[in-house]
C-alpha cells in the first residue's frame, strides 16, 4: 500500500487557471461558497442572537454544531441549520436503500434515473426534518430567558422562523448540489470544510489567552499540535493509500500486430469511504445528543424524568467515555457500509467484468474463485482503513485531554480529517480534469 500525492508546483497551478473549464468551475465554487457565507451572518428575526451565542461556547454539543454550521448556529441566522438535515437525510435513505428491495433497485440496477429518484427522496426527506429541527429549536429558544425579543407574537413567530429555516436549509442543500454538479469538490464536504476554517481564529484566540502566561500549558501545547502535525501525516496516507491487485489481460492478434498481454492493476482504496464515515458518524451522534440537551433544558413537572434525560443527555455527551466508544464503532461501521455499496468495489461485478473481457488475476480461476479472492482483499483492506481511520479520530481528542488543552478540541481529530481529506479530494478532482486534458506535466512524480 502506497501513498500516491504530490503536491502542485507554481507551473501545475498556472496550468490549473488556464485549463479548460476549470477556470470557472474554481469561480463559480468561490462565489457559491462566498453566498453562503453571506447568508450565515444574516440573523433570525425577533431573536436575541447574543444570548444563544454565550450558550453555545459552553454547551460542547451546541458548540460542536456551531462549528459545522460556520457559525450560523451561534449567531441564529438564517443558516443556523446548515447542511445537517441534508446529510442527516443522505445518511438515512442510503441506509435504508439496503434493506428496502425497492430502493436497493433503484440505487444498483436503474442506473443514472434511480440515482435520480434517490435524491428525490432525500431532498424531499431533508425538507421534512429541517421542519422537525426548526420546531425543537424554536422550542428550546422560545422557553431561553431573553433569548426572544418582547412583544414579539410567539403564533407568527414560531411560523416565521420555522419556515425561514427550514428554507435556509433547502437553500445550502441546494448550493451544495449546485457546487458538486457545476464546482470542483464535493459541495456538503465542502460548506463544512469552510464551517470549519472559519472557526479556527476563535479557537485560536481563545487557546492564547489560557496558555499566554502558563510554560506548562505551553509546553503541552506545542505537544498538542505536534500531535496534530502527526494526526494529519497519517491521515494523507490513509486516504491515499491503495491495495494494487495485478491483473493479467490477454494477447490478441490482430493480422500481424499483437495486442494487449501487459499487466495491469485494479486500486483499491484502503479508506474508499473518504470523509463520508467520519460526517455520518458526527451527524448519527450529535442528533439524538442535540435533542436530549435541548429537551432537557425544559421544565418537566416529574422530577424522575427530568434526572433521566439529564443522565442520558450527559451519557451521550462528548465529553464522555460511552461518546467516544459509539464514535469508534460507527466510522468502523460506517467505512464497511461504505465499502459495500460502492459500485467499483463489488467483487462479483468485478469478477464479472474480468471473466468477460478474459483477464484474471495471477494463480485464481476466473469468475467465483476471483470474486471470493477480492472479497478476502476488500475485507482486510477496508478492515485495516476502517480501524487507522477510527484510531485517528481518538487519539487527538484524548491528546486534548491529557495535555489539559480544551480549547482546540473543535478543531481536534475529527475537523482535520475533515478538512485533510477535503483538500485531497478537491487536488484528486483537479489532477483528473487536468489529465482529461492532457495536462500531464501536472502528474508527472
Amino acid at each position: 500500500m502506497a501513498p500516491q500525492m504530490r503536491m502542485p508546483t507554481t507551473d501545475d497551478l498556472m496550468s490549473m487557471w488556464h485549463a479548460s473549464g476549470l477556470k470557472e468551475k474554481i469561480i463559480f465554487t468561490f462565489l457559491m461558497i462566498a453566498a453562503f457565507r453571506f447568508g450565515v451572518q444574516m440573523p433570525l428575526y425577533g431573536i436575541n442572537n447574543q444570548i444563544f451565542s454565550n450558550i453555545a461556547q459552553g454547551n460542547n454539543i451546541i458548540g460542536f454544531l456551531d462549528l459545522f454550521s460556520g457559525g450560523a448556529l451561534g449567531k441564529v441566522s438564517i443558516f443556523a441549520l446548515g447542511i445537517g438535515p441534508y446529510i442527516t437525510s443522505s445518511i438515512i435513505i442510503q441506509l435504508i436503500s439496503v434493506v428496502i428491495p425497492s430502493l436497493e433497485k433503484l440505487q444498483k440496477e436503474e442506473g443514472e434515473a434511480g440515482r435520480r429518484k434517490l435524491s428525490q427522496y432525500t431532498r424531499i426527506f431533508t425538507v421534512v426534518l429541517a421542519a422537525f429541527q426548526s420546531l425543537i429549536f424554536m422550542m428550546y429558544l422560545h422557553h431561553l430567558p431573553g433569548a426572544v425579543l418582547p412583544n414579539v407574537n410567539s403564533v407568527m413567530f414560531f411560523i416565521s422562523s420555522m419556515t425561514v429555516l427550514t428554507a435556509g436549509s433547502v437553500l445550502v442543500m441546494w448550493i451544495s448540489e449546485l457546487i458538486t454538479e457545476k464546482g470542483i469538490g464535493n459541495g456538503g464536504s465542502l460548506i463544512i470544510f469552510v464551517g470549519i476554517l472559519s472557526g479556527i481564529p476563535v479557537y485560536a484566540s481563545r487557546t492564547a489567552q489560557i496558555v499566554a502566561h502558563n510554560t506548562t500549558m505551553q509546553l503541552g501545547l506545542l505537544m498538542l499540535l505536534a500531535i496534530f502535525f502527526l494526526a494529519m501525516i497519517f491521515i494523507v496516507i490513509m486516504q491515499e493509500a491503495v491495495r494494487k491487485v495485478i491483473i493479467v489481460n490477454p494477447k490478441r492478434q490482430v493480422g500481424n500486430k499483437v495486442y494487449g498481454g501487459m499487466n495491469s492493476f485494479i486500486p483499491f482504496k484502503l479508506n474508499p469511504g473518504g470523509v463520508m464515515p467520519i460526517i455520518f458518524a458526527i451527524a448519527i451522534l450529535l442528533f439524538p445528543s442535540t435533542i436530549l440537551s435541548l429537551v432537557g433544558q425544559a421544565n418537566f413537572k416529574s422530577v424522575a424524568v427530568k434526572n433521566f434525560v439529564v443522565n442520558l443527555s450527559h451519557f451521550m455527551s462528548p465529553d464522555g467515555i460511552t461518546y467516544y466508544v459509539l464514535y469508534f464503532l460507527l466510522i468502523v461501521a460506517l467505512t464497511f457500509f461504505y465499502a459495500s455499496i460502492m459500485p467499483n468495489m463489488q467483487p462479483k461485478d468485478i469478477a464479472d467484468n474480468l471473466k468477460k473481457y478474459g483477464s484474471s488475476i495471477p494463480g485464481i480461476k476466473p469468475g467465483k474463485p476471483t470474486a471470493e479472492a477480492l472479497d478476502k482483499i476488500l475485507s482486510k483492506t477496508t478492515f485495516i482503513g476502517a480501524m487507522g481511520l477510527g484510531i485517528i479520530a481518538l487519539v487527538p481528542s484524548f491528546a486534548s485531554y491529557f495535555t489539559n488543552i480544551k480549547t482546540l478540541q473543535g478543531i481536534g481529530a475529527t475537523s482535520l480529517i475533515i478538512m485533510v481529506g477535503v483538500a485531497l479530494d478537491l487536488i484528486n478532482q483537479v489532477r483528473t480534469h487536468l489529465l482529461a486534458r492532457n495536462y500531464e506535466s501536472f502528474l508527472k512524480e
